[in-house]
């Protein structure tokens, strides 16, 4: 995880598969270095930082 960078400028996004759980999902922003994570209902509320090129792995693998 890293941190001091800022979303405040960020476009956030979430799954279009949240809807079945009342909208409420985690939601993500992609900047060039760094990927923030964050839950949706808690919009002003922390979010988790990871390296993008971390991030871009595991979806990677996972698919």
């Amino acid at each position: 995880m890293t941190t001091g960078h800022d979303f405040s400028r960020a476009t956030w996004r979430k799954s279009s598969r949240s809807s079945g759980n009342g909208g409420n999902c985690v939601e993500i922003a992609v900047l060039p270095s760094v990927t923030g994570v964050r839950d949706s209902k808690n919009a002003t509320g922390p979010a988790l930082r990871f390296p993008t090129t971390s991030v871009r792995a595991l979806l990677t693998r996972v698919q």
